[in-house]
């Protein structure tokens, strides 16, 4: 039997969904932010034991036919602005000028590159410019910069700073300070875009580089055949050696929209938002008519970059984001605790408070079912934690904070997706990650939203997302003012070019789909080819049972609804609710690896395929 295991890293937990036809097998881990090796094996290690009955990763590893694997590290990495610093050479005096041209682009360039930027002559003999190189990277690595970005003003020139920095400086030296020359990284017929893609992939790199060869020396040693496949935020999967740093930024969010688009289609839903709420940040995209948003030219942070990225923006709020006083008002985010030490209540010597530690004491979390059990939660350190950093800071209670705590997460997380909202009500919030079912109710309140939909692998639905992936290749060649003779030539040269990759991919091109397409971009034709080898994609059930029946309760739990109030509300465990079954909030619904809070005024029904579906009936 073949598998394919997918894996999401986040900054908190690392999720796994191991599947094979309409089987999944799929758990949770912490990430282990030293080696985020050790917590990929981790998590293999536990659905082997899911699977088999024991720890078993090498039969696992040896019954798979890919690892495909996506990283928020990248996203969480530059939220929180933890990188290397980036040192840029040019021969362009107004080029820093030109990339801080809006307050969202200073902004990025002043924390990633900052003063540390060399112009160089564009006159003068090669001579002069080996000195100048010389005196103006010594210059740029002095002031701290741990990698270089070269953007000239032409492809030439570009080319002779290589040439003259490979005669003048020795190999070990140069190597230790990597260089990327912009206009090879990308090919745009935008330099800004190009430029920025070089400085934004010099930074993130690092955070991919030395995961994947740890994983993949790892993986060698158990002799796996199949490549380690790193999934990608245009939504395709290919080896570590076939990819970029900058294309697995925001990947883990594609995962979570693909299973959203699968998640429209089967429930006949028009308009979708996905919130996935992860440790460190909130990651929102739409769906609309089965269609997954997608700018040919993608934006990070504020800025254009050179390659297609679905439309998706990141909020530096999740359930390990800080939440602090600061100036008399609570804020929350955009640092975050991350799984060492993590919340307060892990126990792991987290000084921090955060919406995890807020929901264990209003009630919402049981300290004995958290991660299905897994993680015993300690409800004195999120009570001596939260009393220090904000009850006491404020003034008030530790009840009236844990409210005030609560409301400002809501209002932060309905912010980061309220502008997407359709007025006409046609909108649906497809809640998941660890943190999205517990507060997507109230933040949908805010925001205006009516229906919640929470499918039952939330905790690991953008993991089960990445199901939905094929392995592909791009390739694009600006053709504008060719003959027919050149522009069958450049036609043969991409193809020869998509053969070797995809047979490196370990596919025959003859097996796979080639879809060729012309766009007009900025004046320009770009001629685009993208090869594509199917893999196998699960099918999703929707609906539900036309008659209603009565959840069936497992329990109940106190839970704080105001600074003086506590609810008596019901239990109920989603795996143990028949198709159809229905109930009223206040209520508490406890699903694989993650708690769903139903408010008051709000309906609950179990879908067909075991989905929570929630409705705002006020």
């Amino acid at each position: 039997m073949e598998r394919l295991i997918n894996i999401d890293n986040g900054g908190t937990l690392t999720d796994i969904v191991v599947g094979s036809g309409t089987d999944f097998t799929f758990t949770k881990t912490l990430t282990t932010p030293v080696d985020l090796s050790q917590c990929l094996f981790d998590a293999m290690t536990k659905a082997s034991t899911q699977l088999f009955g024991e720890p078993n990763l090498a039969e696992l590893l040896h019954s798979t036919r890919h690892i495909r694997y996506s990283s928020t590290q990248g996203t969480n990495a530059l939220v929180e602005r933890k990188g290397p610093l980036i040192g840029l050479i040019t021969d362009d005096p107004e080029l820093a000028a030109t990339l801080r041209a809006t307050e969202k682009s200073a902004g990025l360039f002043d924390d990633l590159i900052g003063g540390r930027i060399a112009v160089v002559s564009t006159t003068g003999s090669l001579d002069e410019l080996a000195s100048e190189l010389v005196l103006e990277i010594n210059r740029l690595t002095t002031a701290g910069a741990e990698r270089l970005v070269v953007a000239a003003s032409s492809l030439e020139r570009e080319h002779l700073y290589k040439r003259t920095m490979l005669k003048n400086f020795p190999r070990h030296l140069l190597g230790s300070v990597p260089i990327l020359f912009s206009r090879e990284f990308a090919s745009d017929t935008s330099r800004d875009r190009q430029i920025w893609s070089g400085i934004l992939n010099s930074f993130l790199h690092p955070t991919v580089e030395r995961f994947l060869y740890s994983a993949e020396h790892r993986l060698r040693a158990y002799k796996v055949k199949n490549p380690l496949l790193i999934y990608r935020n245009d939504g395709a999967s290919s080896r570590v050696a076939k990819s970029v740093a900058l294309k697995t930024y925001s990947s883990g969010p594609r995962g979570g929209l693909e299973g959203t688009r699968a998640l429209a289609e089967a429930y006949g839903l028009t308009n979708v938002l996905m919130i996935d709420v992860g440790g460190t940040t909130t990651d929102v995209g739409v769906v609309n008519d089965a269609t997954i948003s997608v700018d040919r030219r993608g934006s990070i942070q504020g800025v254009d970059i050179s390659y297609e990225m679905s439309n998706v923006h990141s909020t530096g709020v999740g359930g390990s984001s800080i939440i602090a006083v600061h100036d008399g008002a609570i804020t929350v985010g955009p640092e975050s605790v991350g799984a060492a030490p993590g919340p307060a209540c892990f126990g792991f010597g987290g000084t921090q408070a955060t919406i995890t530690d807020v929901n264990l004491l209003l009630g919402v979390l049981d300290p004995e079912t958290y991660l299905n059990g897994e993680m015993a939660l300690d409800a004195e350190r999120s009570r001596a934690v939260i009393t220090r950093t904000v009850a006491e800071p404020l003034g008030i209670t530790l009840e009236e904070a844990l409210v005030r705590m609560e409301e400002t997460y809501s209002q932060r997380l309905a912010q980061s997706f309220a502008g997407l909202v359709l007025p006409t009500g046609e909108t649906t919030l497809a809640a998941f990650g660890g943190g999205g079912p517990m507060s997507a109710c109230s933040a949908a309140q805010i925001a205006g939203v009516h229906h919640v939909l929470v499918p039952r692998l939330a905790a690991v639905f953008s993991a089960y997302g990445i199901s939905f992936s094929d392995i592909a290749q791009t390739y694009e060649t600006d053709v504008t003012g060719f003959t027919p003779e050149a522009i069958e030539a450049a036609k043969q040269t991409m193809t020869a070019d998509a053969g070797r990759d995809m047979f490196q991919e370990g596919h025959e091109l003859s097996a796979c789909d080639l879809d060729w397409k012309d766009i007009c971009e900025d004046g320009s034709e770009i001629l685009s080819l993208t090869a594509t080898f199917r893999l196998p994609h699960p099918t999703l059930t929707g609906g539900s049972p036309a008659d209603a029946t009565v959840a069936v309760a497992s329990g109940t739990r106190q839970v704080r609804s105001g600074a003086d109030q506590i609810d008596t509300v019901s239990v109920y465990q989603l795996d143990e609710q028949a198709p159809g079954a229905a109930a009223a909030g206040p209520a508490i619904v406890e699903g694989p690896f993650f708690t769903a809070r139903v408010p008051l005024g709000w309906s609950l029904k179990i879908s067909t395929a075991g989905d929570l579906q929630l409705t705002d009936i006020r």
